[in-house]
């Protein structure tokens, strides 16, 4: 089991400003907890993201010589990741491809097909600069637009992802809270055997209520990448108003322990890194 863990998400949407100072001090203690991968800032447009817009100057604090985990950046176009791969720190480049069209506009100002075209050229830039794309299929559970969506949609958008343009990880992303056992079990045990070379992951947003479950049915699914956030912090700023949470990493700890997966972290390190969280989340 795979654990991203994604202090980005969890800050993109606060109003108020977080110092960078303290932004630099989270993100290096979740370094030392032994995340796989940190989901840890974005090159997007300061005016779409304002938080965010101290990327780079984060990413110049951080002590990546004593740590296991990879560093992960949201990009929205070809431009964002030109920026993030100057960057030999990162290893990852994420994109959120929606399959509703009414949210690929929102976010990022593109239609599917363009989003698509958009897609190939920053994987183009991946390959040339030995980074890896990581594409979120956001609206993957379904959506507030009141668009047409199904299982099948998904599976269809994955499926030109994973053949025509040799995408190797697509999490699955809930967005805004509308996953369900049901509809998680579906997608995942359908993509995961069709897509044997693709290793798939769940962006699971949830209430407190509903997270254990989610869980379940992904992991009994075959799905062992798992995006969290500590205490469930954050949402999609870019969708409905009234938001759920990012998937605890607390709950995603505890499925692990239940179920005698071994993660390897330092739960020291976790707890400090909590306790720093309550300075970023006021």
């Amino acid at each position: 089991m795979k654990i991203v863990e994604c202090p980005r998400d969890a800050m993109q949407g606060i109003k108020h400003w977080i110092p960078s100072e303290l932004k630099i001090k989270y993100i290096n203690q979740l370094l030392n907890v032994g995340f796989d991968t940190l989901d840890f800032g974005s090159f997007v447009s300061p005016k779409a993201i304002p938080q965010l817009k101290d990327t780079e100057q984060v990413l110049n604090g951080l002590d990546l010589s004593d740590t296991k985990s990879k560093l992960l950046a949201i990009v929205a176009n070809e431009r964002g990741a030109l920026d993030a791969c100057r960057f030999e720190e990162i290893q990852f480049l994420g994109y959120p491809f929606s399959i509703s069209e009414e949210f690929q506009k929102r976010n990022t100002n593109a239609s599917i097909e363009e989003s698509l075209s958009r897609v190939e050229a920053i994987q183009n830039l991946c390959l040339k600069h030995k980074k890896e794309l990581v594409i979120y299929i956001s609206m993957g559970f379904g959506n507030p637009y009141g668009e047409q969506w199904s299982p099948d949609i998904a599976a269809h958008w994955s499926n030109r992802l994973a053949t025509e343009l040799d995408v190797k990880i697509l999490a699955l992303s809930d967005t805004i809270g509308v996953s369900n056992p049901e509809n998680i079990s579906s997608l995942f045990s359908t993509l995961i055997p069709e897509f044997p070379k693709v290793e798939f992951g769940a962006h699971l947003h949830s209430t407190p209520e509903t997270r254990m479950e989610k869980i379940e049915a992904a992991y009994s699914s075959g799905c062992k990448r798992f995006d969290g956030a500590i205490k469930g912090h954050g949402g999609c700023p870019m969708a409905a108003d009234d938001l759920v949470g990012n998937m605890a990493t607390e709950d995603l700890l505890d499925f692990a322990s239940q179920h005698n997966i071994q993660l390897g972290l330092d739960l020291d390190a976790l707890a400090s890194a909590t306790a720093i969280s309550n300075e970023v989340f006021l």
